[in-house]
């Protein structure tokens, strides 16, 4: 489940947030604090998902803005099967277009042949 979403700029500013669960005022601020400390003393080399208390944070950055999400553990194992479903669908749409193109190149050969 998703915990709260962030939008931070790069100097540690929170510009949105939206808590998907009761966190009170007081503690909102000191778990956004940590949260961007996290996210942006980061290297860009090193993953974008970062294990934080029970949680983790998934987090990215876009020009100058990072967009950060915490979600629980059962969401990332809801997500890889979407993901492999929406992947192999993707690789077998590419196959076959694949397929259909090498198709049309050796018909149009064949054809070409028939011309001379």
């Amino acid at each position: 489940m998703i915990k709260f979403f962030l939008m931070v700029n790069k100097q540690g500013q929170t510009r949105l947030s939206r808590y998907y669960e009761h966190v009170e005022i007081n503690k909102r601020t000191v778990l956004e604090a940590e949260v961007i400390k996290n996210c942006l003393s980061r290297s860009k080399d090193e993953c974008s998902f970062v294990e934080y208390k029970d949680f983790k944070l998934v987090y990215r950055q876009y020009a100058a803005l990072f967009i950060v999400v915490g979600i629980d553990q059962t969401e990332v194992r809801n997500y890889i099967p979407l993901a492999m479903n929406v992947y192999s669908d993707y690789h077998r749409l590419e196959l076959k277009s694949l397929s259909s193109m090498e198709f049309f190149n050796s018909s149009y050969t064949i054809s070409r042949s028939h011309c001379k």
